[in-house]
């Protein structure tokens, strides 16, 4: 009998090498790899024309490493990416990723807006639904992280998945929501290398990209 070999499914990893203020994609690009690569074909990219729809189209998910904070994309790589998405396409964005917000409609798309973080510091990650696909498996963590803080959308239908305990408060770690007929997830943890090093955040960014890609 012939040995058939699937196919993976194809991730587009978009972020930016040597124009990111904070967070150059090249610093974490290589654990993404290997994060992904069990169930993903990974193509990486700093060119944001390849949101354009006819582009885009090719792939199952798109990962956003996006560091644009003062640089909005284009209208055709907005709309692009919102077409994409409402039509079936999914969405993983890990923590600075969520700066695509430059960009109003892509701020109501992710469910959220970044405001601002207090210093870099350690914290207790807490599972809110153990039984979300996102979340399946996953135990309560602790690592340093930029805790990151976040103007909800109230007409968003997101999904909190993840917490983290800040100055007595419980705030939104991750979230996952649908657009249209795709899906979003957000995960806030990944400043550098050693977030990506967690065992229990690799598995949560996995199934992440699972959930939204739909593998």
């Amino acid at each position: 009998m012939e040995h058939i070999t699937k196919v993976k499914p194809k991730a587009l990893l978009i972020g930016d090498y040597t124009d990111a203020p904070y967070h150059p994609l090249g610093a974490v690009e290589g654990r993404l790899r290997d994060i992904l690569e069990e169930r993903w074909t990974v193509e990486a990219s700093d060119d944001y024309d390849s949101l354009h729809v006819e582009e885009i189209s090719r792939c199952d998910l798109c990962i956003s490493y996006a560091d644009r904070w003062e640089l909005p994309m284009t209208d055709g790589q907005t709309a692009g990416l919102l077409a994409y998405i409402a039509g079936g396409g999914g969405l993983l964005a890990l923590h600075n990723g969520i700066s695509l917000q430059a960009r109003p409609e892509a701020a109501q798309m992710l469910g959220a807006r970044f405001t601002g973080h207090p210093a870099y510091r350690e914290l207790d990650f807490r599972v809110e639904n153990n039984d979300h696909p996102v979340t399946e498996g996953i135990r309560p963590f602790t690592m340093p992280e930029e805790p990151y803080r976040f103007d909800t959308d109230h007409f968003s239908d997101h999904e909190v998945l993840l917490t983290y305990r800040h100055e007595d408060r419980d705030r939104p770690a991750a979230w996952a929501r649908r657009f249209g007929l795709g899906r979003i997830v957000y995960l806030m943890p990944g400043h550098h290398i050693d977030s990506f090093r967690n065992p229990e955040y690799a598995k949560l960014l996995l199934n992440g990209a699972n959930w939204a890609g739909g593998a």
